[in-house]
């Protein structure tokens, strides 16, 4: 990642946390750290909120009343929100699901966790959105194109199409498939994906990285149980087939 790319000087957070002390641990250390933060106990708060004065960045306990973070990550994605999404989960179980369906979290920390750990996060996320907004703005008219057989990316429009069909991606989901694309041959351990497209590499983490390969070779290939994109190199890690 860029580190001369500066942040915004009071990004603007919301955290929705039912837990009263957690709630008031997340506001008063994120606070320290700089940022602009509102806090809300429930799901449903936490939409309205989000829909009425959209802020830079989220964190969502995955387990809230009335709606989960899970509902507000898949009904923010549905009305075409982009901003970064951070899930707090508890359980093995919890984490299984959020890992398993794809509805646009960017990024996810397991209770109990280290507030370093989470200022980081927050941190990496917004750095990766500010990038992009960055390469947006000064993304030529007719940018770029990347072939790979069938597939085509257009990085600066952040688009692709395979076989000539559009397919939606999250922003991770995006992210990676264009450093594959970028590098087409080269082999990339877990914990190097981690570091290049999420922006920090941590221990006990790099299970995410399977997660979204498995989420790319699900919209991308045939038969993800036989990919012919996105390959596996055994002890190695993983890259996109040559052109």
């Amino acid at each position: 990642m860029n580190a001369s790319v500066p942040l915004p000087a009071a990004a603007s957070i919301l955290v929705a946390e039912d837990q009263a002390d957690i709630r008031d641990l997340l506001v008063m250390n994120l606070r320290n750290a700089g940022y602009q933060v509102t806090a809300v106990a429930d799901g449903s708060t936490a939409l309205a909120q989000q829909i009425a004065q959209p802020r830079e960045l989220l964190v969502l306990d995955l387990m809230m009343p009335g709606l989960d973070g899970l509902e507000v990550c898949k009904a923010l994605r549905a009305r075409g929100s982009a901003a970064p999404i951070l899930m707090l989960t508890a359980k093995s179980t919890e984490l299984d699901r959020v890992l398993g369906l794809e509805l646009g979290a960017d990024d996810y920390l397991t209770k109990p966790f280290s507030l370093a750990e989470l200022l980081a996060r927050v941190k990496a996320l917004l750095r990766r959105a500010e990038l992009l907004r960055a390469a947006q703005a000064h993304a030529p008219a007719a940018a770029s194109l990347i072939r790979n057989g069938e597939l085509e990316i257009q990085p600066a429009k952040r688009l692709v199409r395979y076989r000539g069909v559009s397919i939606d991606f999250t922003a991770l989901e995006f992210d990676l498939l264009l450093h594959f694309a970028s590098h087409p041959g080269l082999v990339f351990s877990r914990a190097q994906l981690l570091d290049a497209v999420w922006g920090y590499s941590h221990d006990g983490y790099e299970h995410t990285v399977t997660t979204h390969i498995n989420r790319l070779r699900a919209k991308l290939e045939t038969d993800p149980m036989r990919p012919e994109i996105i390959l596996t190199a055994r002890g190695a890690g993983y890259k996109m087939r040559e052109p």
